[in-house]
């Protein structure tokens, strides 16, 4: 029998939940203001999230979620259930509260965007987590909990540092020791209000938090009247992709910043919330010179465990060379233009191999050699990678080959963003 179902437990459960409401005597601190007051009034609405193969019923993901209210619902991270959601006849999910008991679960709503999930469970507690979209300033105390490296239950204090700069959608970074296992968990502020869900680290402290604002959304679409959970979660996941590629891909390229390379102009810094750097580097017996210049976000999208999509990355790279002759300079650039998968990440089990189209275009006077690739997402339809690759004609002494990958666009958003970087490309005389 599960926790909080024993009715001697629920009793239990509740005379805790009073008491914790009750002003502490004898102590100055207020309650909530430390992490082991936090870890005491709100671990036991945290729960461990375990996704099995079912024929072995070996664990193949562990994560955390949190109850949201007296009807049982989880919040947890897509990416914890992932494998459940792309191969629904292979896995289960099951969820542990503190007695350790296991009870069964199944996903009732899903937002892959912003890596969030709802699981529906037959427990029903006493007391649950509350979702805030409180304003905070930099440097609130936020204490995250949830079960690293599947070790128990831990509570993690830390710092509230704005939201990242370099993503469409915002992300809240989180200074604190957010490891895996620990998916899914809720940061919360002392007085228990959920600010943000655990999403991922890197490292060093350098947590992340999707905002509670998301999870609050989703949780009201799965208690909206009428709703019904898709009978066919894949499709639901290429649905909300293509929906977040069209908002994403929007702004693209429309005006926006240049860069000025030798005698060619071209685009960089495709939206706001891209970073660019660049590097100049000789090469080879310094016969020549690359400028490396590379624009891209911080957003990614996790599919699978095998598979993550939704970024965007632009790369110049200018070559300069007094040493080569014209022949030998051109068989460089073509060396370099020659199209390619542009090291994007991806298996045969979820994306068919690229195919490329190769043509001259003219442009303002000029020839550029134009390379565009696509494959196909399988289990998402409608979903496709693109690489669209330009070279200008060297004339011995400069050229420029340009790079703009897609990763789970629309045919017709690639072919609209393709025409938009070309139309982008100029030159200074």
């Amino acid at each position: 029998m599960s926790f909080l179902h024993r009715g001697f437990r629920r009793g239990v459960a509740a005379l805790g939940v009073l008491l914790a409401a009750l002003p502490a005597l004898g102590h100055a601190q207020e309650p909530g203001s430390s992490a082991s007051e936090a870890f005491r009034r709100y671990g036991g609405q945290v729960l461990k999230v375990q996704v099995h193969e079912t024929s072995s019923a070996a664990k193949a993901s562990i994560g955390s979620g949190f109850l949201v209210g007296a009807d049982g619902l989880v919040i947890t991270n897509y990416h914890v259930v992932a494998d459940l959601v792309t191969e629904p006849g292979r896995y289960r999910v099951e969820v542990i509260g503190p007695d350790g008991e296991p009870d069964t679960a199944r996903v009732v709503a899903l937002d892959v965007v912003h890596d969030l999930a709802i699981l529906a469970t037959p427990l029903r507690p006493a007391a649950w987590f509350t979702l805030s979209d409180a304003s905070l300033t930099k440097g609130a105390r936020l204490y995250s909990l949830g079960n690293p490296e599947d070790l128990g239950l831990a509570i993690v204090e830390g710092t509230y540092n704005g939201l990242l700069e370099h993503t469409l959608y915002p992300h809240i970074h989180f200074t604190g020791a957010i490891n895996p296992g620990m998916s899914g968990g809720p940061a919360l502020l002392p007085d228990g209000r959920v600010v943000g869900i655990n999403v991922s680290t890197a490292g060093n402290e350098l947590g992340f938090l999707v905002p509670a604002g998301y999870a609050a959304a989703l949780l009201a679409r799965s208690r909206a009247a009428g709703y019904r959970p898709p009978a066919d979660w894949m499709e639901e996941v290429g649905r909300q992709m293509l929906a977040y590629q069209r908002e994403y891909v929007r702004g693209l390229f429309v005006g926006g910043p240049r860069a000025t390379f030798g005698r060619y102009e071209v685009p960089t810094k495709p939206a706001p919330f891209f970073r660019c750097w660049a590097d100049r580097r000789p090469a080879e017996e310094q016969l020549y010179s690359i400028v490396d210049h590379r624009c891209s976000t911080d957003d990614d999208v996790f599919i699978a465990g095998d598979l993550s999509s939704g970024s965007v990355t632009l790369r110049h790279r200018y070559l300069g060379s007094a040493a080569l002759n014209p022949t030998r300079f051109a068989a460089l650039l073509q060396k370099i233009f020659e199209p390619g998968d542009e090291g994007m990440e991806g298996t045969e089990t979820h994306l068919t191999n690229f195919r490329c189209r190769t043509r001259n275009v003219a442009r303002e006077g000029h020839v550029l050699r134009v390379a565009f690739c696509l494959r196909r997402y399988r289990k998402l339809a409608g979903l496709y990678d693109a690489v669209v690759k330009v070279a200008t004609p060297g004339d011995g002494r400069e050229g420029i080959v340009s790079t703009l990958t897609l990763a789970g666009v629309s045919d017709e958003s690639a072919m609209m963003l393709a025409r938009r970087f070309l139309e982008s490309f100029r030159w200074t005389k």
